[in-house]
């Protein structure tokens, strides 16, 4: 019994061992594992689990860069940045928005439609996005609002950049402005989709704004804040503003865009002015203008719709966006094509009597008794209309169009700003593609005192009127003078290929439109010894005279709704023995270019080059139509 009773108690110490073992073993085995997994956790994914922690802890986010600014040719400020006090909303951090927003509105002024707008982006945006609901605050609103800020959950101050535009209406069409992206900004960009969703980031909309932009935007800067278990920031730990945009020259001149808009009054239309040896755009303006200010902050609907049924168009860069009929501005280019083509030579001689029949239509001239006989001189010296039927007659739309096209008509001119539009140069190929019929021969008279299909831009008028002045040499226009300093190359003149002789008889006869008695633009001539300009009056009708109307006689325009009134054209340059300047000029409904266009021409030119040269150290901020008169 004892010998059983010793190996039971033997068998049972050895089970108890072996549990002891295997419960040890499986404790070591857990301990281990744990071990295993504690190293795991603090030492191998360390990094990602203090990264989380910090995520938490630390809010990371990106700054909408600095812009660069714009400036004229004399450093003179078109677009800066200035210091700009603005709130912040986000639903995360405050439990009744409308409330929240309720109560703002009685410390500061914010307008029914910004609240509203942003409501709608509070709503649809992510709960911890902040929304920009109110900037450009004063230094007393913005205190205010930071005295108040227990009282306001969920709005955030803050200090930033806005843009500015401090010449206002004046070089909004070329400068433009900027805007909060849209959704299809975003979806066109999504490599910068997340700058783009910042409630600060602008990005350019229209003008060099829009075509620099690249460039204008800088690179993002980089923000860590710590923050509370609600998102709300406690202090800010580091901040990188990021890297400012490019600064750019353009080649405009601010006080000279601002006197040729001034002097058209308030008439609409387009002033241009450039330098015939560099291409230099010195002035590029539309009338009317707008203030591209209340832009940056977002426009109220009320005011854009404003804008934008106004029947003057002031939205519209007519300097490049509008095409006009040139009128007897173009009468150069047909006698060009008349030299260049072998048809006539400049003693070329046609009987004025105020008309020239074609079929059963009759073509009239602008001067009702006619001109008597003519040569090319007197044709283009007195406009005389019934001179570039007979030339045009002879040889054709096609040789028109083909001297046209080389002056760049039909060609949008390569410039650095959106909406170009190319202008009309037709031709029977372009009128069967169009209307899907033949050429009306009607129609290649109407085209040689230009009016009919062919259209041109105040830019390309420029543009021709520098050729002549550079001997047959065309330029490209330059609108971007420096990036950040360094100049933009100037692209070389490129010879058209008309004859010298050729072009020098265009020369001669401009100068006589001038420059000479019975020329059509000799009452606005520019006297000044060393200064007299050489040019091309014009006017195109924007309504048919009716065979009754010319029976009973042709009402004048002053006697005419201003809707009614031809466009008053004049193209020039100056000086006129060695030019230097391009002009050209559309005043719309102004009546005759003689009597409106040419004499704010003569002062524009005039004031360019009689002034003082500005200081280069200008104050930049840091932060079917029948013929007229010519």
């Amino acid at each position: 019994m004892r010998d059983e009773e010793l190996r039971g108690q033997e068998m049972g110490r050895k089970r108890f061992t072996r549990r002891v073992l295997l419960l040890g073993g499986v404790q070591g085995l857990v301990g281990a594992g744990l071990a295993a997994r504690m190293y795991h956790l603090q030492v191998v994914e360390s990094p990602q689990h203090r990264a989380a922690a910090d995520r938490n802890r630390f809010d990371d986010s990106m700054i909408a860069p600095p812009r660069g600014q714009i400036v004229d040719r004399f450093g003179r400020p078109l677009a800066v940045n200035k210091q700009n006090y603005r709130l912040f909303v986000s639903r995360d951090g405050s439990p009744d928005v409308e409330e929240t927003l309720a109560q703002l509105a009685r410390l500061i002024d914010l307008p029914e439609h910004r609240r509203q707008k942003a409501l709608r982006e509070l709503r649809t945006g992510s709960r911890f996005a902040p929304v920009m609901v109110a900037e450009n605050l004063t230094w007393d609103e913005f205190a205010l609002v930071n005295a108040n800020a227990p009282a306001l959950p969920g709005v955030t101050p803050d200090v930033g950049w806005m843009r500015d535009y401090p010449q206002k209406d004046s070089c909004a069409h070329v400068v433009g402005y900027v805007a909060t992206p849209s959704q299809q900004d975003q979806e066109a960009d999504p490599e910068n989709r997340r700058l783009l969703l910042l409630p600060s980031m602008k990005i350019g909309k229209n003008g060099v704004e829009r075509t620099e932009d690249p460039i204008l935007r800088g690179k993002a800067g980089a923000r860590r804040a710590e923050v509370n278990v609600r998102g709300q920031v406690i202090r800010e730990i580091s901040r990188d503003d990021g890297e400012r945009g490019a600064e750019l020259t353009l080649t405009l001149d601010a006080d000279l865009q601002k006197y040729a808009m001034e002097r058209m009054g308030d008439y609409s239309g387009s002033v241009v002015v450039m330098d015939v040896r560099t291409g230099d755009l010195i002035v590029l303006a539309s009338m009317p203008g707008y203030d591209p200010n209340p832009f940056v902050g977002g426009i109220s609907h009320a005011a854009w719709r404003a804008l934008n049924e106004d029947p003057l168009r002031p939205l519209n860069n007519k300097a490049v966006a509008g095409s006009y009929a040139p009128g007897s501005t173009f009468k150069m280019i047909v006698a060009l094509a008349g030299l260049d083509s072998g048809m006539i030579s400049p003693q070329h001689t046609v009987f004025c009597n105020g008309r020239m029949p074609l079929g059963d239509h009759i073509f009239h001239c602008w001067k009702r008794g006619g001109h008597g006989a003519v040569d090319m001189n007197r044709a283009i010296k007195e406009s005389c209309d019934v001179y570039f039927y007979d030339v045009a007659r002879r040889m054709g739309v096609d040789r028109i169009a083909e001297v046209g096209r080389k002056f760049g008509v039909g060609e949008a001119p390569d410039v650095a700003l959106p909406y170009v539009r190319p202008g009309v140069m037709p031709d029977r190929a372009w009128h069967l593609a169009k209307y899907g019929y033949g050429w009306p021969q009607g129609q290649t008279l109407n085209v040689s005192i230009g009016q009919g299909y062919v259209e041109m831009t105040p830019l390309q008028l420029a543009l021709m009127t520098a050729s002549f002045a550079n001997g047959g040499y065309g330029v490209t226009p330059r609108l971007v003078k420096a990036i950040n300093g360094e100049e933009v190359k100037l692209e070389p003149l490129v010879d058209l290929g008309f004859r010298r002789a050729h072009i020098e008889a265009m020369q001669r006869s401009m100068d006589a439109v001038c420059n000479e008695q019975r020329g059509t633009g000799y009452n606005a001539r520019i006297k000044l010894a060393g200064y007299e300009m050489a040019g091309k009056t014009g006017t195109a009708q924007v309504r048919r005279i009716t065979a009754a109307e010319r029976a009973r006689r042709v009402r004048a325009n002053e006697e005419l709704p201003r809707h009614l009134r031809d466009h008053a054209l004049f193209v020039a340059y100056a000086p006129r023995h060695d030019p230097r300047y391009a002009c050209s000029i559309i005043v719309e409904h102004g009546g005759g270019g003689s009597a409106v266009a040419a004499p704010m021409v003569r002062d524009i030119l005039t004031r360019l080059m009689t002034r003082p040269p500005p200081s280069e150290a200008a104050g930049a901020s840091e932060e079917v139509g029948q013929g007229r008169a010519g």
